[in-house]
């Protein structure tokens, strides 16, 4: 698809878009918001695979193409949407980073709409082969429209991450590497080396392809794996815990991983609902987590930051308004170390390549 046929046809702005107060038919909005972020809603369409990909953007208002930023591209989990997880992308985009938000139409709150009898069949169809990899392209599928408009320029091609929740953390994991064996030709382009960086967040095992070393010993980028003792997902005929989770950073020993377990939450405390936990404890995990996945972010895609640019710091011009800003320090392992210091009493276990903490 042409640049100009991109932003004519998939570009679309709803109401609900936050300090957005109009779009010039060349480009994007150019409004400032006083929070720091612009989001834009994408109607994008796959063709060659006949094959819907809404999805939402979230831009730091200084993005320029003279000031490019890194791009985060996340999967939502099973029965979630484009909509979700704007705790993180909001966080980010005040942090000087975008974040794209796909949805999966094959997995996506349209599950929970229709006959509740058929709740279970529809579930199935969802967790099925086809549709994991369907995921997969639509993660790549949605970067490529970004990156190839017009609008490509406000990002840094060489700082793309990719981070997901429950089911999306899957995504995540094949995009990032994963070796899997499904049978299929596409299977083998799973993997998109523009990833130099995942958040996995709730991470469930990838069943029926050997042993998980096997299967993530190929993921080489840095990883951030995210949890919590009371994370367990419970659905009809499949149960996944914290130990599956702990079991998938132990299985990547070629990533510089780093690992984060909660003493408090359930599964669902990663996304943007309160939960059973309360909007005491909910609202704590949840800015001790986009704290932590910015720090990780900017330690892990600091390779591309232009000349004179150091690695873990925030620079005067990106710096954040409180509550939001993060500790100006110079060592990224030393804004780990205050991150930890600051939520120790939420951690049952932390881990970095120079730090163990439990």
């Amino acid at each position: 698809m042409k640049r100009r046929e991109f932003l004519r046809h998939c570009l679309r702005l709803t109401t609900g878009s936050v300090g957005l107060a109009w779009a010039g038919a060349a480009g994007w909005s150019v409004a400032a918001p006083a929070q720091g972020e612009r989001v834009l809603d994408l109607e994008l369409f796959d063709a060659a695979r006949q094959r819907p990909v809404p999805a939402r953007l979230y831009l730091p208002h200084q993005a320029s193409p003279s000031r490019p930023v890194p791009l985060i591209v996340f999967s939502h989990g099973l029965g979630g949407s484009r909509m979700g997880y704007s705790y993180l992308s909001r966080f980010w985009a005040r942090s000087g980073m975008a974040s794209l938000h796909p949805q999966h139409v094959g997995s996506d709150n349209s599950l929970w709409r229709g006959n509740p009898l058929e709740l279970l069949q529809r579930l199935r169809a969802a967790a099925n082969e086809s549709e994991a990899l369907a995921r997969v392209s639509d993660l790549r599928f949605a970067l490529d429209q970004v990156l190839d408009s017009e609008q490509g320029r406000l990002f840094d091609a060489s700082r793309v991450a990719v981070a997901g929740h429950s089911y999306g953390a899957n995504t995540a994991m094949l995009i990032a590497g994963a070796q899997v064996d499904t049978g299929s030709a596409s299977a083998r382009d799973l993997h998109d080396r523009r990833m130099q960086a995942a958040i996995l967040i709730s991470a469930p095992p990838i069943l029926g392809q050997g042993p998980a070393q096997q299967v993530l010993g190929g993921i080489r980028v840095p990883t951030l794996h995210v949890t919590s003792l009371e994370d367990t997902i419970n659905l009809p005929g499949y149960r996944s815990t914290v130990e599956d989770r702990i079991a998938i950073f132990e299985a990547m020993a070629r990533s510089a991983r780093t690992l984060a377990v909660y003493n408090t939450g359930g599964h669902s405390i990663f996304t943007d609902r309160t939960t059973r936990s309360g909007p005491e404890t909910s609202a704590r995990i949840k800015s001790a987590t986009q704290e932590l996945c910015t720090l990780f972010l900017r330690q892990s895609l600091s390779s591309g930051d232009p000349p004179g640019h150091t690695a873990g710091m925030v620079e005067p011009s990106a710096a954040l308004s409180e509550p939001f800003a993060l500790p100006d320090v110079h060592e990224p392992q030393q804004g780990l170390s205050q991150w930890v210091d600051r939520h120790k009493d939420l951690l049952d276990r932390f881990v970095t390549p120079n730090r163990s903490v439990s």
